[in-house]
């Protein structure tokens, strides 16, 4: 037993014979947990140490000399060597919560323990006690390849290595997959849009893009991240004094809250963070990391995007994977094509071994869903799912080669239908049977507002008749929900009723006449626009919404395209002409929901989804170092010659008993 176990384990029987004095004094030190929320924290650690091995603040080595802190447990007096449950995570893991005085909450080593795992957890560079610079993304693909090959070479290691975590702690893991090493067995990501930079149609380099706008998320974000200067302990710390300090500095920084709804409206964009006196960083600073920091000032091919921890489709993905997105998350389009990348390129036996679900929640919040899981203002039902069981029996089936029954009995593809809320399962995605369907845009050239006179017909109008609008970027449209994350309290995610937004000029409203038997849209939704400008430079944003008969429109999906990147990302940019008419397609949108019986579909088009996406200026410059933009008349097409539609993706009906049943929890 080493030292500090011996005074770990002193500390919780002091622990356990004064909580009754030392509570009410944790109260007067700013604690906010209940005596019986304490109680829980100590009776889970106690079993914890009773089940575990535990080794904290293990600082281990990465091939450049910098030393990331790793806390350890594995079970005590196990049959064998066993495998490793590995979450890899910039965020807060400290075993002790030194705000309310009790040992953090260990419920996920325990499980894992309890399940026969070693659990590892480990803190990225430069954050809390582990060494060296932050770079989102920066060298998670070198750093997490030394984790693998450290962990797997521990004598109690059985030599397999399955990966879990949601948002920035799953990020990391298809591009360390795509080193190859032989440990890495099993991955479970969930939310990772920011870990992909180039799949199909998406070019968005981790969601930092999308259609070449930028995604404001990123700015609220990376402010409480890109701690450069930060306290550090001595190299020649010893590991017990580690653990002991961990019980007095978690070293979390306490950024000064920000009103971002305010904050984000500051220019130019690349001043936003120094404005509210945010740490310098990677955001628009340089830096000295793996790609150079100054990412605001970054084209969407930029070479800075292919030196640091992004996933791109020319890298091989060849490990089991369980997928798990959201509909109203930031990333479901480029997730789900990654999954069906994989699909389609790895060597069958790996092929066969992944499985995708995606929830109706959004970024991350799949084990908050309840009986009645309302997302934004929309009840979505009982959206729950027995998510640990199927992690675990993805686990037990690929690291311990156990065969697992509620593993092999899910779908390839797990999905949740809104609108008829439920669970469905299908082989692949789109859901097999899906046809497109496609509408096409038309009005007497009044399409503005709610009250306009814009629909979707089966058929394109004969004469163009364009509708227009005047698009000013000191007045943009305002995001009302959307398929969002990480926008602090600019953004709620989720669905809202739009027809708020729908009242102003500078948004066009197109909408089918109510459906007479209900459609099941699943799959991928392609919006082609004909659009002119008198700017050099503009965007065009889509939304898609379902109608109800009471005239509620509840948002599913949207999307943008800066128009300077119609022609490709990797491409110079190109400025458009004062009447010329241009045809741009945006990247697909993603949803299933179903519209019953006298619903409708609609689409928004406008320039602006602020503070989604940062404004276009519509200058032609950078955007990012620019103050003052110039106001845009902007013009959508419809007719034969400029057919501008909406594709989306139908379901015929399943055969009765098809559908995925309720699933256990």
């Amino acid at each position: 037993m080493t030292r500090s176990t011996r005074r770990i384990l002193l500390g919780l029987a002091f622990a356990a014979t004064t909580a009754s004095v030392v509570a009410p004094l944790l109260g007067q030190q700013g604690g906010t947990m209940t005596e019986e929320q304490r109680d829980v924290r100590w009776e889970r650690e106690k079993e914890l140490q009773s089940l575990a091995v535990v080794e904290r603040k293990v600082m281990m080595p990465m091939r450049d000399g910098v030393r990331l802190a790793t806390d350890i447990y594995r079970p005590k007096n196990a049959a064998g060597k066993v495998p490793i449950v590995f979450v890899k995570t910039p965020y807060n893991f400290n075993y002790w919560d030194v705000r309310n005085g009790v040992p953090s909450d260990m419920n996920a080593a325990l499980t894992a323990i309890k399940r026969g795992y070693a659990y590892v957890v480990q803190n990225e560079r430069g954050h809390f006690f582990s060494e060296g610079n932050y770079d989102i993304l920066g060298p998670p693909a070198t750093d997490g390849y030394d984790a693998m090959e450290w962990m797997s070479k521990q004598n109690w290691s059985n030599g397999k290595i399955g990966a879990t975590g949601c948002s920035s702690t799953a990020e990391y893991q298809p591009a360390v997959a795509a080193q190859g090493h032989p440990a890495f067995a099993a991955m479970n990501v969930q939310g990772f849009g920011a870990g992909v930079g180039r799949v199909g149609p998406y070019y968005e380099q981790g969601n930092w893009y999308r259609g070449g706008a930028v995604q404001m998320l990123f700015i609220t974000w990376i402010y409480g991240q890109q701690n450069q200067v930060r306290p550090m302990f001595p190299k020649d710390t010893s590991q017990a004094d580690l653990v002991q300090a961990a019980r007095l500095f978690d070293l979390a920084p306490q950024n000064p809250p920000v009103d971002w709804g305010k904050a984000l409206e500051h220019l130019p964009v690349q001043d936003i963070l120094e404005n509210v006196n945010g740490p310098r960083g990677i955001f628009a600073d340089e830096m000295p990391v793996a790609t150079g920091g100054r990412m605001i000032q970054r084209t969407p091919n930029d070479p800075a995007w292919y030196k640091g921890g992004l996933w791109h489709d020319n890298m091989k993905l060849e490990i089991p994977g369980l997928w798990q997105m959201s509909w109203y998350d930031v990333s479901a389009g480029p997730n789900i094509e990654m999954f069906n990348h994989v699909q389609r390129t790895a060597p069958k036996a790996i092929a066969d071994q992944q499985w995708m679900i995606i929830a109706p929640v959004a970024h991350c919040a799949y084990t908050r869903a309840t009986e009645n899981t309302v997302v934004g203002e929309r009840s979505m039902g009982d959206a729950r799912l027995d998510y640990a069981e199927i992690m675990y029996g993805f686990f037990d089936k690929v690291l311990k080669g156990e065969s697992n029954t509620r593993v092999d009995a899910l779908p390839k593809v797990t999905y949740f239908t809104m609108g008829s809320n439920k669970w469905q399962s299908a082989d692949r995605w789109p859901p097999a049977g899906a046809q497109p369907m496609t509408f096409y845009l038309t009005s007497g050239g009044k399409a503005n507002t709610l009250n306009g006179d814009g629909t979707l017909t089966p058929a394109p109008p004969v004469t163009d008749v364009p509708d227009s609008f005047t698009y000013d970027p000191m007045n943009p449209v305002r995001s009302l929900g959307g398929n969002v994350c990480c926008t602090g309290n600019a953004i709620t995610a989720g669905a809202f009723d739009q027809r708020k937004t729908q009242s102003r000029e500078d948004v066009l409203v197109y909408t089918t006449e109510p459906f007479k038997d209900g459609i099941e849209l699943s799959g991928p939704i392609v919006p082609t626009l004909y659009v002119s400008s008198d700017a050099k430079d503009t965007d065009f944003t889509v939304k898609i919404l379902d109608v109800y008969p009471d005239g509620r429109a509840y948002n599913l999906d949207e999307s943008i395209q800066r128009m300077r990147y119609r022609e490709g990302y990797g491409k110079a940019p190109v400025w458009m002409e004062k009447g010329k008419v241009y045809k741009v397609a945006l990247q697909p949108l993603n949803t299933s929901n179903y519209f019953a019986p006298g619903h409708r579909l609609r689409i928004e088009v406008s320039s602006s989804n602020f503070p989604r996406f940062d404004r276009n200026l519509n200058t032609g410059g950078n955007n990012y170092d620019e103050a003052k933009g110039v106001v845009a008349e902007n013009a959508v097409h419809h007719s034969k010659q400029y057919p501008s539609s909406i594709t989306i993706s139908v379901v015929k009906p399943k055969a009765q008993g098809t559908a995925a049943s309720r699933q256990p929890r």
